[in-house]
């Protein structure tokens, strides 16, 4: 795959040159610069720096390099530093404007803020030398220097992008909107809607009726010539008494049969009418929408506009009065925020009104933006609102009218507007620009290598412009995000869920457990992520600066919002949502996860026919033909085909701590990413991996959740005679260790005298003799001492898996 199609928007380190992917990325610098967490250091003395400990060379603007504070270059003797006598050439330019940035510092004493005092270079912008003349500086670029602000200089470029994405566009809109006219406007579009809504009514009767009477047309003209058939079969000859009652029964029987096959015919055929009509009068409903919002935005813009011309003083930037073309964003969400919690004011909000029904739009949306001070919040509350609301849950009173709380929402209740049709609604009583597009997506029932060549997957979701720039919000899944959701059955199958849980060391498959939950993934959600889950009709609403094609959307990994929320990625650019084994029957799936996740995040995954719900080949369990590793950032699964064909792993993963772990409590594994692998043509007969616990091998699960440091063995797979022995260093208390050998064709019982282990100080050896040569599986479990560093005396530490190895035992070793 190309690179261009997995890292759209990925650069390089400035130190290294390899590519650096968000999770690992320090930056933008100066000029653009990017480096990884671990190559942003000093460049003389290697010292680990931070945004708020770097320092740039001052003397030689083309050095992109980072410097601490004691070997930064310094001007030497005698030079003058004009970039600091810009600075102070900035601070002392007359104000031009006596007005306090609230954004910068709300309510607070007037501030420096360079785009108000009008500190930046006037060759910037092509003004001509008539400002830099008057200033008393010489007109050429390149020479100009004092008087210029230079926010490199004073390592402030991340906070002045910060406050340029979350710019208060003007002022509330109840300063220059009064609340009755929009009000009224609301009430002539409820009047088209009404409208609207008496033409739906009256066409389904139409059509209904019209299908009854083609129906009862069909009904009668069966029955007249299942009668006649029974007419003609008693005059045909003269019949006994017997033989009447037996067609007469038989009569009856055949048209108890006549008629239930017309009712169901008729059930049918209402069943596609129905789905028929609502798909027109969504489209219909969905038009009017879009006619209103416009006539809506147009008021806001408007009323907007007088307002400003009236209030000369106005220096605020204004948000834009027609919707600007589709580009790719300039910043990525984290550039908006990093955190949920940064918006909790703000969701608290939204609970609070969504606990209250409304009679109006107007009066919702104004209570939802009401004290929003940017784009960003009031986008944020209403999609909050439609998340909490739970539209889906909500009972509707069949007596509900236009005029009433719930008949605000009647175009949910008769399924004639859906989530973003809603959105888009309310997004234009706040004055935003919202987009509804149409598309593909992996939804629910999608499976990695499935075509997308009917309507099966067909979607819609928004884009709605806050921040300078287009951005994606997709309600739908937001609010109905699906835990412990079963996969589509299959017709006389059982299906397995998409969470697993931890059981005595082992997992298994959940119960079909339906809920919703919030998924913030899909607010304002990056363009580069959003392509791996929907496909828009329109390319150049991809957002991305290389559209892709609708076959390399397929063949984009099939993974879930958990992916992204992780910070995971995959390192290596032919990942595929399929992939070909190789001619042994093997093929690796390699994900990388980001450095502060290494420590908690767990891995587990299931393997079943891709056609099916078999996860047993030849009564061995998928799950031993797959080998799952971690080695650093990276966490590999390695499948061995048993067969050829195709199978689906599915890939799950969790975020713990060791205190979790330890206390042996289920945990709930959700499904990140699932993979079609393909084995074409097998040469090579594959053995299963011995039957040892699930999960990762090798030691690195023991070092990140036990402390537990290897010694002698730091790979998952050891090569051995026909002794062995393995050590481990304690970095803490553990006790009760416990270790059990597996192998192919023998019982667990019979091996268990082959191991022992003994503690001496800090180091713990386990001792290892074979029967007889072969591939052998080793579980290693233990416990931590209980105490009052690990949660008091009295709680139960149980014994857990710690780790296991793939041993190769051969004379030859």
């Amino acid at each position: 795959m190309p690179a261009t199609m997995m890292n759209l928007y990925e650069n390089a380190c400035l130190r290294c040159g390899l590519t650096v992917y968000q999770v690992d990325r320090i930056g933008p610098l100066k000029d653009f610069s990017f480096f990884h967490t671990g190559c942003f250091k000093c460049q003389v003395c290697n010292s680990k720096l931070t945004l708020k400990t770097y320092c740039n060379n001052q003397d030689d603007q083309d050095d992109k390099e980072v410097y601490c504070s004691s070997h930064v270059p310094k001007p030497g003797p005698g030079h003058l530093d004009g970039e600091a006598v810009g600075i102070r050439s900035a601070l002392n330019v007359p104000r031009s404007a006596q007005f306090v940035n609230d954004q910068i510092r709300p309510g607070g004493r007037p501030s420096l803020d360079g785009e108000a005092l009008v500190l930046r270079s006037p060759y910037t912008r092509g003004s001509g030398s008539g400002n830099g003349s008057e200033n008393g500086h010489n007109s050429s670029f390149s020479d100009y220097k004092y008087g210029r602000f230079d926010s490199t200089a004073l390592h402030i470029a991340h906070a002045l992008n910060a406050t340029k994405i979350q710019r208060v566009y003007d002022k509330p809109i109840d300063q220059y909107l009064d609340v009755n006219v929009q009000k009224q406007m609301e009430m002539q579009h409820r009047l088209e809607e009404d409208d609207l809504y008496k033409k739906f009514a009256k066409q389904r009767a139409a059509e209904e009726a019209r299908m009854n009477d083609h129906l009862k047309e069909e009904w009668e003209t069966e029955l007249e010539k299942l009668t006649s058939q029974f007419e003609r079969d008693l005059a045909t000859k003269k019949r006994s008494r017997e033989e009447s009652k037996v067609l007469t029964v038989r009569h009856q029987k055949e048209r108890d049969e006549l008629e239930k096959n017309m009712t169901m015919k008729r059930d049918m055929k209402k069943e596609n009418l129905t789905r028929k009509m609502l798909e027109h009068e969504r489209a219909a409903t969905a038009a009017l929408v879009e006619k209103h919002s416009k006539e809506m935005m147009r008021l806001i813009q408007e009323k907007r506009s007088e307002y400003l011309e009236e209030d000369e003083e106005e220096a605020l930037e204004h948000y834009p009065a027609q919707p600007p073309p589709p580009l790719p964003p300039p910043q990525t969400k984290t550039d908006i925020y990093t955190d949920p919690d940064e918006f909790a004011e703000v969701d608290q909000l939204a609970i609070q009104v969504a606990q209250e029904d409304q009679k109006t739009f107007t009066d919702l949306v104004r209570m939802l933006v009401g004290q929003c001070s940017s784009d960003v919040e009031k986008v944020r509350t209403i999609f909050r609102w439609i998340t909490v609301k739970n539209l889906n849950s909500i009972t509707f009173d069949d007596s509900a009218h236009g005029d009433t709380p719930m008949g605000l929402l009647r175009g949910i209740k008769y399924g004639t507007e859906s989530y973003h049709v809603l959105f888009k609604r309310l997004c234009s009583y706040a004055g935003l620009h919202c987009v509804v597009i149409k598309g593909y997506s992996k939804s629910a029932g999608y499976q990695p290598g499935v075509r997308f060549e009917d309507n099966r997957f067909r979607n819609s979701w928004n884009a709605v412009y806050v921040a300078g720039s287009w951005r994606f919000v997709q309600c739908n899944w937001g609010a109905r995000h699906l835990v412990n959701a079963k996969e589509v059955p299959k017709p006389g199958g059982k299906s397995k869920s998409d969470s697993l849980r931890k059981v005595s060391g082992r997992f298994e498959g959940r119960s079909n457990n339906l809920r919703y939950e919030y998924d913030d993934h899909y607010f304002l959600t990056d363009p580069k992520e959003f392509i791996y889950e929907f496909f828009p009709l329109q390319a150049e609403w991809q957002l991305l600066k290389a559209a892709i094609s609708l076959h390399e959307f397929e063949e984009l990994p099939f993974v879930r919002s958990l992916f992204f929320r992780y910070g995971l990625y995959f390192p290596d650019e032919h990942t595929k949502a399929v992939m070909y084994t190789d001619s042994t029957g093997a093929a690796t799936i390699r994900i990388g996860m980001p450095g502060h996740m290494q420590s908690s995040l767990i891995f587990h995954y299931n393997l079943k026919l891709y056609d099916s719900d078999k996860d047993h080949y030849d009564t061995v369990s998928l799950k031993r033909f797959v080998m799952q590793s971690v080695v650093g950032q990276l966490v590999a699964f390695r499948v061995h085909a048993p067969c050829s064909g195709a199978l689906l792993l599915d890939i799950f993963a969790n975020a713990v701590t060791p205190r979790e772990y330890l206390t042996g409590e289920p945990m709930k594994f959700k499904s990140v990413c699932k993979f079609k692998i393909v084995c074409e043509d097998l040469q090579t007969v594959m053995v299963p991996l011995p039957d040892c616990a699930s999960g990762e091998w090798g030691p690195a699960k023991a070092t990140r959740l036990f402390g537990l440091e290897p010694v002698t063995h730091q790979d998952a797979l050891v090569f051995a005679g026909r002794d062995l022995e393995l050590q481990f260093r304690m970095t803490r208390p553990l006790t009760d260790f416990m270790a059990t050998l597996h192998k192919n064709g023998s019982e667990e019982k019979r091996l268990s005298k082959y191991v022992s282990h003994r503690v001496t100080d800090d180091v713990v050896t386990f001792t290892l003799s074979f029967p007889e040569e072969g591939q052998y599986g080793m579980d290693i479990y233990t416990r931590e001492v209980a105490g009052p560093d690990t949660g008091g005396p009295t709680e139960k530490h149980l014994l857990t898996h710690c780790c296991k190895y793939l041993i190769n035992s051969s004379k030859r070793n």
